[in-house]
């Protein structure tokens, strides 16, 4: 997976997804200097999501969505989009969800930490899995949500029928990655490490 990270873009499209990472690491330093710190630690929160799809070694257009999905959540706490646009949080949890718990198949087949099936052979279980490992996510970033409530913040919404909602839109964005983990091609085909 090193192999991977360390790997020079070959394509426009790959040198797109850097790009991206770069957009994050700068959208900390903007939130840090314009915005507050609070901000800045929410968007530092994406970082490292943003470089787990290099190491993976995934599509270019794997890379660039799971970076912007990530991106655009982070950014739409700093503009506050959660309060001002209705079902917007709707929106990015299914978004958002999908595309992490595809990256978290795709690095427990890579690293083989815990026995995934081939998504290939496996569909069924392939679905089943990305959708538990979706709202597995979902339960701890609610975790994380109440925490921030609880402890930093009381501006961060929290409520039972929100957080039920976001979880349940969560696993369903995690139920369509499962498929896309299943049918799609994901990775390059130059990708290091574990067949998947």
């Amino acid at each position: 997976m090193i192999e991977n990270f360390l790997r020079r873009p070959q394509t426009v499209a790959e040198a797109c997804a850097d790009v991206v990472r770069g957009l994050g690491a700068l959208s900390v330093i903007i939130t840090a200097v314009w915005f507050d710190l609070t901000d800045a630690g929410v968007l530092a929160l994406a970082l490292p999501g943003l470089l787990i799809p290099r190491f993976l070694g995934v599509r270019a257009w794997v890379d660039i969505t799971f970076g912007a999905t990530l991106l655009v959540a982070a950014w739409s706490n700093v503009f506050d989009l959660y309060a001002r646009i209705v079902g917007w949080d709707l929106i990015v949890h299914f978004a958002c969800t999908a595309a992490l718990a595809m990256v978290a198949y795709l690095l427990l087949r890579r690293t083989e930490t815990i026995a995934v099936p081939d998504p290939r052979s496996a569909v069924l279980a392939t679905v089943l899995i990305t959708t538990m490992l979706g709202l597995a996510l979902s339960a701890f970033w609610e975790m994380i949500e109440w925490l921030g409530y609880t402890y930093i913040s009381d501006e961060i919404f929290v409520g039972y029928d929100d957080t039920i909602a976001d979880m349940a839109v969560g696993g369903l964005g995690a139920a369509c990655a499962g498929i896309a983990v299943a049918f799609a091609p994901l990775l390059r085909s130059a990708a290091v490490g574990p067949a998947p």
